[in-house]
């Protein structure tokens, strides 16, 4: 079935918004053909009334006149197909010179109209042939012959005008689908693009929130500790070196694959579950109390997606409890087995004092939880009953 828009529009000749449209060349064309093939029609009908016998003057004036207005009348056929179909059908019956012009309506029915149309008065239009064949007997035909001839015509005009109307109909439906294939193609790429753009970001603030953090925490540790030792300045100001030199390193390999157009290629490995030895032991450097725990039956069989995802949420809980309870005890817990799945848990004790405002709190949590989505996993957090917090996902495993 075509779209409403469209059937509106194959039906009344109309654009959607109510206006007609403006006639193209190729239709001022038919228009012209349709009327010189009614006018020759009628021409040829014409020349029949010179036969017929008992037909006065005056009514053969009558009728010439009559199948003259009805060839004019085909210019209306676009705009009122139905009103001239139904128009022809007496008319008919008064003038024969009027027979081309009402072929010509009922084929512009049929290609402007649905069928129920074309059926109701295709039906009538039959139903009054034999009338028509008695009341003007065609001199050179017997009556059976004439009402045959004339109903095979009247069938073929009416099947052709439902023939283009199909073939319209097709052509309105194919064009219409190829705009909603263009369309669906657009969107696709659009969202293509933002889940690209999703997975740059989330990425990105995995990547680099980590180091930055580390480089806050130790800046943030000169300031305060004035009287610190010559050789925690020294410590500390390593480890800023060391992040600043990490992150930009990070950068840059984020910065290539967005250059290169594919994330698996290029850059450093990506981080595994066998990696998480050297996250905690960043983390110890950097002055935090982390409890690491790993129950995990066969590390090294740990799918390398699954790995990196646990990396990923280990990460970034380790750098909120640092950013939003520093000084506080953080325990890292990782179990699972093959076809068990894996669990990660990254749990801190509540703050000493006010939690500190950090802005833009929350975003990475929400790309942690869309990082195990697509993992084909699950991740919850919030407060514990004393006010600690703990982050807990489940990832498939086998």
């Amino acid at each position: 079935m075509l779209p409403s828009a469209l059937a509106q529009e194959l039906e009344s000749g109309t654009e959607a918004t109510g206006r007609r449209p403006r006639r193209t060349a190729r239709d001022w064309l038919v228009d012209f053909a349709c009327f010189l093939l009614a006018v020759l029609l009628g021409v040829l009908s014409a020349e029949a009334l010179e036969k017929e016998t008992g037909l006065s003057a005056a009514f053969e004036a009558a009728d010439q006149l009559i199948g003259a207005l009805a060839c004019a009348a085909v210019w209306l056929r676009r705009r009122w197909p139905v009103g001239l179909a139904v128009a022809m059908v007496p008319v008919s019956l008064l003038s024969l010179t009027a027979s081309g012009a009402a072929l010509v309506a009922l084929f512009t029915l049929a290609v402007h109209r649905p069928f129920r149309y074309v059926a109701w008065i295709g039906g009538v239009t039959l139903a009054v042939l034999p009338l028509v064949s008695w009341l003007r007997p065609d001199p050179d035909l017997p009556y059976l012959g004439a009402v045959l001839i004339s109903a095979l015509l009247t069938a073929v005009v009416t099947g052709w005008g439902m023939l283009a109307r199909a073939k319209r109909q097709l052509l309105l439906s194919l064009r219409d689908r190829a705009r909603r294939a263009e369309t669906e193609a657009r969107l696709r790429a659009e969202q293509a693009q933002r889940l690209a753009r999703e997975a740059i970001a989330r990425e990105m603030h995995d990547v680099l929130a980590h180091r930055l953090t580390l480089l806050s925490v130790h800046a943030g540790a000169l300031e305060f500790r004035p009287d610190a030792s010559g050789e925690e300045v020294a410590r500390a100001a390593g480890v800023i070196r060391e992040s600043a030199h990490d992150a930009l390193q990070d950068l840059r390999e984020i910065i290539g694959v967005l250059r290169a157009g594919d994330a698996d290629e290029g850059g450093r490995p990506q981080p595994t579950l066998a990696a998480l030895d050297a996250l905690v032991a960043e983390s110890r450097q950097a002055g935090m109390k982390v409890t690491f725990v790993q129950r995990v039956t066969d590390p090294d069989a740990v799918p390398a997606s699954v790995g990196r995802t646990a990396y990923r949420i280990a990460q970034e809980a380790l750098t909120n409890a640092r950013k939003h309870a520093p000084g506080t005890e953080v325990t890292v817990q990782v179990t699972g087995a093959p076809g068990e799945g894996l669990d990660v848990r990254v749990r801190n004790a509540p703050p000493e004092g006010e939690v500190p405002l950090v802005p833009g709190s929350g975003q990475g949590l929400i790309g942690l939880t869309e990082r195990a989505a697509l993992a084909g996993g699950t991740l919850a957090h919030g407060a514990t009953a004393d006010r600690g917090f703990e982050v807990r996902s489940r990832l498939p495993w086998g």
